[in-house]
């Protein structure tokens, strides 16, 4: 119950944070081009909070944390007085409208770089893409385990985060790929996945395994790399011991510890590990502990783990921010156009248990590790509400855009009728969306 309180808890920050953004974005500027504001809410429904402002706009916080909005002067929602007809917003020109409407994305998208910018001053740290025991098409390609992965094509990839991406969409795409590549004597060399071998039908949710990069060096090797505080191993194990034997089963790869534990359900066993080269026997108690939404018997133990941290001074800092911004940008765009032509799986999308389960795991990993997910997450809202669906943004500017070029409005029944459909393709997008998020979590 505490790990769900706590990943709703951090779902609701983060949320909150970008959507106060979003909405502040819509709020500026239709202060500063004569629109009166009547509230300005975070969250809907029932408003937990709310104070009327001197100059008539009310602020609330409402009890359901899935968004927010601004709500203006218009008269196509209520009458208005002959007096304060000119500050209505649908009486004002469609430029206004327009610029308006963007604000919102464009907030989220200066969030985005901001808290980019701020990462990388604090220190990015992410694992280091040096790749386990390959199989399948990556063994076939002659990768094997300790070499870093430098490109996917021509992106470098200093990261694991930043590989994974251009991986899967090339694996999409079922196209082969050359990776630059340096082994553990440090020789680079270039290796081409081909990726047209594999299945129509592969798991997209995990396009590492299809590839046969599944597995990090760190899990490949039986190496603690940190005990975690009142479990099994504590005050027994150490960081650097190199677990050798359980019970009677010899141990060669980390991700064999956790099967290995669970049929002996919390009795007393017997760890031989290498600490510094010397031999040692221990007797260890596992104990239950859940990750990930999972409960199994563990020591408490996690794998050592290559990391590399990114830090820079403030102007670099500022354009590794862009770029990270220009590159997230041209990644999502090209997964939604995949999205959109039936190429990529529906199965890739997240809802809020998704974010929340992310936004909790991250916030653990550490503040830049947060920041980072919050600044992806603020350049998906703001690439999501720009897509021309009625009840977004987007929806709204194509409108207005129409307007702009025909001279006129659309008519009341056409926005009516665009904008039932936009809900109706918004509930189904948010229910699948949901529907991925409990099938993953069952599966967990």
């Amino acid at each position: 119950m505490s790990n769900v309180l706590g990943a709703f808890g951090w779902f609701v920050l983060t949320l909150g944070v970008l959507v106060t953004f979003h909405e502040f974005g819509h709020f500026w500027v239709a202060r500063r081009c004569g629109v009166k504001v009547l509230r300005f809410s975070i969250g809907f429904g029932r408003p937990l909070w709310s104070r009327l402002a001197a100059d008539g706009t009310i602020y609330q916080v409402g009890w359901l944390p899935l968004g927010g909005y601004v709500q203006f002067l218009d008269e196509r929602e209520a009458e208005v007085p002959v007096a304060d007809l000119p500050w209505a917003f649908n009486r004002q020109p469609v430029l206004k409208r327009i610029a308006i409407v963007l604000a919102g994305p464009v907030a989220n998208l200066v969030l985005c770089v901001g808290l980019l910018w701020a990462t990388y001053q604090i220190g990015w740290p992410d694992l280091s893409p040096v790749i386990g025991t390959p199989t399948g098409i990556a063994a076939e390609a002659g990768l094997h385990a300790g070499d870093r992965i430098l490109k996917v094509g021509d992106q470098a990839t200093p990261t694991w985060t930043q590989a994974m991406t251009p991986l899967a969409l090339a694996a999409i795409d079922r196209q082969p790929v050359v990776l630059t590549v340096s082994d553990a004597a440090g020789n680079e060399s270039q290796k081409t996945l081909p990726l047209q071998r594999l299945p129509a039908d592969f798991d997209q949710t995990n396009p590492l395994a299809a590839i046969g990069l599944g597995a990090l060096l760190a899990e490949d090797r039986p190496i603690v790399g940190a005990v975690e505080p009142d479990a099994g191993a504590t005050g027994i194990l150490m960081a650097g011991d190199r677990i050798v034997r359980i019970g009677e089963t010899p141990i060669r790869h980390f991700a064999q510890i956790a099967p290995v534990l669970q049929p002996l359900a919390g009795s007393p066993i017997k760890v031989e590990v290498e600490r510094q080269g010397r031999p040692m026997t221990f007797s260890v108690t596992p104990r239950q502990m859940t990750l990930n939404g999972q409960t199994r018997w563990a020591l408490g133990v996690y794998p050592q783990l290559g990391v590399t941290v990114i830090r820079y001074g403030p102007a670099a800092a500022f354009r590794a921010a862009l770029a990270e911004t220009g590159k997230q940008t041209r990644e999502s765009l090209a997964f939604i156009a995949r999205l959109a032509r039936g190429e990529a799986s529906s199965k890739n999308l997240s809802g809020v248990i998704g974010i929340a389960q992310v936004a909790q795991a991250e916030a653990r990993s550490g503040p830049s590790r947060l920041l980072f997910f919050m600044a992806s997450l603020s350049l998906t809202l703001c690439i999501m509400n720009l897509l021309p669906i009625p009840v977004l943004d987007g929806g709204h500017l194509l409108y207005y855009l129409i307007e702009l070029v025909s001279g006129r409005p659309l008519s009341d029944r056409v926005l009516v009728a665009g904008q039932y459909a936009g809900l109706a393709l918004l509930a189904g997008l948010i229910g699948l969306a949901f529907y991925n998020d409990i099938l993953r979590t069952i599966a967990s």
